[in-house]
């Protein structure tokens, strides 16, 4: 019954593909209806902060590699990296010399890709590879045989970045891209790896009265209109469309421990939930 009421599905939205424009109302509701295939339900995708881990030299970062390393021992990860300091300086520079947002979205993405490379080194010896955009059609093979794959976290729209309503700074930087290949993989878990505790009411570093969120949902983040938030604010609208992915946890990557109870499924940071 099941397998009738999906063939169903797909034959209306064949017939509506043939007859409509794509932006049809009733169109994307038949595709919304359509089957939804998860890809890699059993992997956890987790992201290394750049400004907050990888800029902080071997103190911060091999302490996560050796996690990481144990980890894969009994879990199957993807292992985003951010840009950090070195993207903001790059962006600064090309927004002075008056580049527009795709430009910085290309000098972004060079800088979330060192990282991947450095952090790649360091995780040769567990024989964890990087893969670039282009191999993401092995990524299958990559985690049948070492478990784990690293990539840039920056999302490949290059000249195709969506302009943003203020500015030139990219709107979908690392966060964004390393949830999206979440989602678009199916994947189990989206956890970002920082050095704070979790989601805070202000910047903790530099305001003391700043409190922890232990657990809040996407529309009620929203409407507290915080002036920082630890995560990129369009990754809020992605969560609200996800299908698969409909929550992420912020761990402070600084705690060795924390990472492992993370993917392991245990609440030790900050909950955002789409519902």
């Amino acid at each position: 019954m099941a397998g009738d009421i999906a063939e169903g599905s797909v034959s209306a939205l064949a017939a509506l593909l043939m007859e409509r424009s794509l932006d049809d109302p009733e169109l994307q509701r038949a595709s919304d209806d359509a089957p939804d295939h998860r890809i890699l339900p059993d992997v956890t995708v987790v992201k290394v902060g750049g400004q907050s881990l990888m800029d902080r030299g071997a103190a911060a970062v091999l302490p996560v590699v050796a996690e990481l390393a144990d980890v894969i021992r009994t879990h199957r990860l993807l292992i985003g990296t951010g840009g950090g300091t070195r993207a903001r300086h790059a962006y600064s520079l090309a927004a002075e010399l008056g580049m527009p947002t795709g430009v910085l979205s290309e000098v972004g993405s060079a800088v979330a890709g060192q990282n991947a490379q450095m952090l790649g080194y360091l995780m040769a010896r567990h024989g964890v590879p990087v893969v670039g955009a282009a191999a993401f059609s092995a990524l299958a093979l990559y985690l049948r045989e070492s478990g784990a794959a690293i990539f840039a976290g920056m999302p490949p729209y290059d000249m195709w970045q969506p302009v943003p309503a203020t500015g030139v700074i990219p709107p979908y930087r690392t966060d964004a891209g390393c949830y999206l290949v979440a989602e678009t993989y199916g994947c189990a878990d989206m956890i970002y790896i920082k050095d704070e505790d979790g989601l805070y009411t202000a910047n903790p570093k530099t305001d003391p009265a700043a409190t922890l969120i232990p657990e809040i949902t996407v529309d009620e983040l929203i409407g507290l209109d915080l002036p920082d938030l630890v995560v990129e604010r369009p990754l809020l609208e992605l969560m609200r469309n996800a299908r698969h992915v409909r929550s992420i946890q912020i761990v402070n990557g600084l705690k060795p421990g924390t990472i492992t109870r993370a993917v392991n499924g245990e609440h030790v940071g900050t909950l955002i939930t789409a519902a």
